[in-house]
């Protein structure tokens, strides 16, 4: 019973991070329909960036993670509007590539930036051990599942309340329609980068903060992609969904089995998931009329 405790846990905190990281991914697909295979690299700066302004520039580690937000949003920005926007209206496997090629860019820049030696990422969340119905679990699990609920919680306020969210969630729907009632579409494509970008630092820190910072933050990006076609890739609710599936299953197959399989699992369940639903748990049906 412990050892169920203590991996329920683990996974419910990596799913809740992949969540997160999934929910920067579904944003920018619902609103401009880009597939970014460049949001591990996202995640990979945001840990960069406020190691590097705690330990190298010695700011308080709230004014650090502000600081990384800002830089995130700019380079979320920047991004859409000097590569992508350009290619509005060419074909899908040429934007694919252009984000592949991203990933690439903004890897290379890291290691220039701070090398490849991995850094022990600042304490700013306890690491102690508490118990639960008997089972020692990591203090700062349980801090990365209630960090990211706020998180998520905070995105849904902003969605359903705010104008600039309303404005995301009709041009994710109509882009025409959006059109018509003067909502700007290219301002709302920047605003998902940026917001992409904001999801991807806290993420960031939290992956760092249980493994380091190194180049390993950007391969728990390549789980986001089983994470939101699992659970949709237009389907917000579905990010949180598929990211608790994949974390308790590469979890409980680590612990209980072993042998790698925990590597493949998220992949295999993708798999069996397309064969019944192919637009994922919650993703929207899209039937086209020739």
């Amino acid at each position: 019973m412990d050892t169920f405790i203590q991996l329920t846990v683990a996974g419910l905190s990596n799913g809740a991070i992949l969540a997160l990281a999934a929910l920067g991914f579904v944003l920018i697909y619902k609103a401009s329909g880009v597939i970014n295979f460049a949001q591990g690299q996202f995640l990979l700066i945001g840990a960069y960036v406020v190691w590097a302004l705690t330990v190298d520039a010695g700011l308080h580690w709230a004014l650090a993670i502000a600081g990384a937000i800002g830089v995130a949003v700019v380079l979320g920005v920047l991004v859409e509007r000097l590569i992508l926007r350009p290619l509005v209206g060419e074909p899908t496997i040429s934007v694919i590539m252009v984000t592949i090629g991203l990933a690439q860019v903004l890897g290379a820049l890291v290691q220039i930036i701070w090398g490849t030696h991995p850094h022990a990422f600042p304490g700013f969340i306890p690491d102690d051990t508490i118990s639960i119905a008997g089972a020692r679990v990591g203090e700062n699990r349980l801090w990365a599942v209630a960090l990211v609920a706020v998180a998520l919680v905070a995105f849904a306020l902003f969605f359903q309340r705010s104008r600039h969210g309303v404005a995301m969630r009709a041009v994710a729907d109509d882009q025409q329609a959006a059109l018509t009632m003067g909502i700007s579409v290219r301002r709302t494509f920047a605003l998902a980068w940026a917001l992409a970008g904001v999801s991807a630092v806290v993420g960031g820190m939290l992956v760092a903060n249980l493994i380091g910072v190194s180049g390993e933050v950007s391969n728990v990006g390549l789980l986001v992609f089983p994470v939101v076609i699992v659970g949709g890739l237009d389907s917000v609710p579905g990010a949180v969904v598929g990211g608790a599936i994949i974390g308790l299953l590469t979890a409980y197959t680590g612990g209980y089995i072993g042998e790698g399989l925990d590597q493949v699992i998220p992949y295999i369940a993708l798999v069996a998931i397309l064969l019944v639903k192919p637009y994922g748990l919650f993703g929207q049906v899209r039937i086209e009329r020739v």
